[in-house]
């Protein structure tokens, strides 16, 4: 049986509840207080809103979002150990508007046609995800929606993007962006 790592909800309903996921070298959950600045940016009651945790991985940012009031989260993750994780803290949690989706990110944001609130994108580092995605992301942004990307370095975004905040805490950077040229 894999080693399994713990992450603690730090706001909202479920304010201190324990998650568990499956540990490997990828699966870096955002740490606590990158997550309180997050949440902090964009306010405690996310209620009524729609989000798409993109590299679910550990859940850490969507549980917390679904535990802060979002009306839906959706989790995609291509790994099954991790879909089955969040699974299980799913059903642990009670939590209704968490829809699991096993699958590639690229696949997901060429398939899927709802647009949401705030979209989480923390990718593998390794991957270097963070450059191809952001041109596919604003078909799937409603009208002022916004885009938290993290990352192992800083990157230059688009002209079509402006960053709300941004901030770095040991090697993570970080941001909450807006995509400006919506038509």
């Amino acid at each position: 049986m894999a080693a399994r790592g713990k992450i603690r909800i730090i706001g909202g309903q479920w304010r201190s509840r324990l998650l568990t996921f499956p540990e490997h070298p990828d699966l870096r959950p955002t740490a606590n207080r990158i997550r309180e600045t997050v949440f902090n940016w964009l306010g405690q009651d996310l209620s009524d809103l729609a989000c798409l945790d993109l590299f679910a991985g550990s859940g850490a940012l969507g549980f917390e979002a679904a535990s802060r009031g979002a009306a839906l989260v959706v989790m995609v993750d291509k790994d099954a150990k991790n879909i089955q994780a969040l699974r299980e803290n799913k059903e642990k949690l009670q939590a209704g508007q968490v829809e699991l989706v096993m699958m590639d990110a690229l696949k997901f944001l060429n398939s899927d046609t709802r647009t949401f609130d705030v979209i989480f994108l923390d990718p593998p580092y390794r991957a270097e995800l963070t450059d191809p995605i952001m041109p596919l992301l604003p078909p799937h942004l409603k009208q002022n929606g916004l885009v938290y990307a993290e990352a192992n370095r800083d990157w230059v975004m688009d002209q079509q993007w402006r960053a709300f905040r941004s901030a770095k805490a040991g090697t993570v950077h970080y941001k909450l962006m807006e995509y400006v040229n919506h038509g």
